[in-house]
């Protein structure tokens, strides 16, 4: 009996250990090696190196590192401001333009950069200040940022979708295509929202006085902002959308393009490239941490019969594959309150994502509506990173309880965005079909 209850009792410990405040890296590492050790003895351990071993040759996960120096070089060298400047000056009369031009931007600096950290911050630093300097609602202003900057989670190239094809041997080409669609059409349902409610209470978010409106001369002259980062764009995206380039190299290549943008616009110093390579070490190290405790979690889990017992259970609900699927998403949902998304990678896609394939579902399919409740989970309270992201950079008469409140409108929109991928999943699939 206690056998059969192991799985879930592990899970249980997990949880502990993260509310106790382990970091999660080590919350999965220890939680695998007492139960390894409680089932096996020490030759459990050999798991470990194992899962350490096969992280270090997974070719896909080299595109980690060069993402997240590409997105760190870009937001050193000053393309938020570049993007928000442009969006900014061609917005002027339009109630609640200064919050679509954040949702715009924020859009664009998913498809060069793919670090949902860079947009949040970037954009929690210049357009929050602008939107609250012009009487914008408080909520929507934050709620816009978060909404906004985490598109990078979805728009490629994606950081966690490399994950995510790296450890199910999804097509993360595929995956990029699906989550051009996906991502658009979470933005257009941002702006809708945005523009409606600026519509009905023109109060929430004026538009920009007379005086503060750029001219014509002035909003053409801005577009040479946008210019370099859609070649970036472009090589990127059109590398490996069109088969010449694998996700590794195109990533690659945009780290090459970050450089080649900084020394175009006169940026680009050693005191950047520095700092920039300093933030890449810190940040791929935590995840590949994050990874080997999760891979390890996972053996164990799996080794003590946990995914047989989940299979178990999701054979027996009512719905058949409906109600599997309800469940999955709710478990995703459940787990995005708490935990870091390369976590929930790890620990949920290689338990539900069989289970999903078995029963009919397309795996390139459910893989994107993965990805789009990993949007969802980064503003879910009370952990969801972005919100604390954004706290970071606020001012301090914002409290995180508004952060939360403000999250809550968008995170219904994305609920949305997931329906509708599920009803029509032609959506996101036309693009990936394309591709052969």
């Amino acid at each position: 009996m206690i056998n059969n209850l192991m799985p879930l009792i592990m899970f249980v410990a997990l949880f502990i250990l993260l509310l106790i405040g382990i970091p999660i890296a080590f919350s999965l590492c220890l939680t695998g090696i007492i139960f390894s050790y409680f089932m096996w003895g020490v030759r459990g351990f050999s798991l470990m190196t194992s899962a350490a071993w096969g992280t270090m040759n997974n070719f896909t996960l080299i595109a980690i590192p060069l993402f997240v120096f590409m997105a760190a070089l870009l937001e050193k060298t000053g393309v938020v401001s570049d993007l928000y400047d442009t969006f900014y000056k061609w917005s002027g009369p339009v109630r609640g333009g200064l919050a679509v031009a954040t949702v715009m931007v924020g859009a664009i600096l998913g498809a060069v950069s793919g670090v949902v950290a860079a947009g949040v911050v970037g954009l929690g630093l210049i357009a929050l200040p602008e939107m609250l300097k012009y009487k914008y609602d408080r909520k929507i202003s934050l709620g816009s940022v978060m909404a906004g900057g985490t598109l990078g989670q979805l728009i490629p190239p994606s950081l966690n979708m490399v994950v995510y094809g790296a450890i199910t041997g999804t097509s993360v080409g595929k995956l990029f295509a699906g989550g051009i669609v996906a991502g658009l059409l979470l933005s257009v349902l941002f702006i809708i929202y945005i523009l409606l409610r600026a519509f009905l209470n023109p109060e929430l978010c004026p538009a920009l006085p007379l005086a503060s409106r750029a001219t014509w001369r002035e909003k053409f002259k801005s577009l040479k902002n946008v210019f370099l980062p859609s070649m970036l764009i472009i090589f990127v995206l059109g590398s490996i959308l069109s088969g010449a380039a694998t996700p590794t190299e195109g990533a690659a290549v945009g780290a090459f393009g970050s450089i080649l943008y900084g020394i175009l616009t006169n940026r680009l110093s050693w005191s950047i490239l520095k700092k920039a390579s300093y933030d890449t070490v810190r940040l791929t190290t935590m995840v590949g941490w994050v990874i080997v405790g999760a891979s390890f979690f996972s053996g164990v889990f799996s080794g003590i019969g946990g995914n047989r017992l989940i299979m178990n259970i999701a054979m027996s609900l009512p719905g058949g594959k409906w109600g599997v699927l309800v469940l999955a998403i709710l478990f995703i949902l459940f787990l995005g309150m708490f935990l870091e998304t390369v976590a929930m990678i790890m620990l949920a896609a290689p338990i539900v994502s069989p289970i999903l394939v078995t029963l009919g579902f397309d795996p390139l399919w459910w893989g994107l509506v993965f990805m789009t409740l990993l949007q969802v989970a980064f503003l879910s309270p009370p952990f969801g990173f972005a919100l604390f992201y954004l706290k970071g950079v606020t001012p301090k008469n914002i409290a995180i309880e508004e952060i939360y409140w403000s999250s809550l409108p968008f995170m219904g929109l994305q609920m949305l965005g997931v329906i509708l991928i599920i009803v029509f999943p032609g959506l996101v699939m036309w693009l990936p079909n394309m591709m052969g």
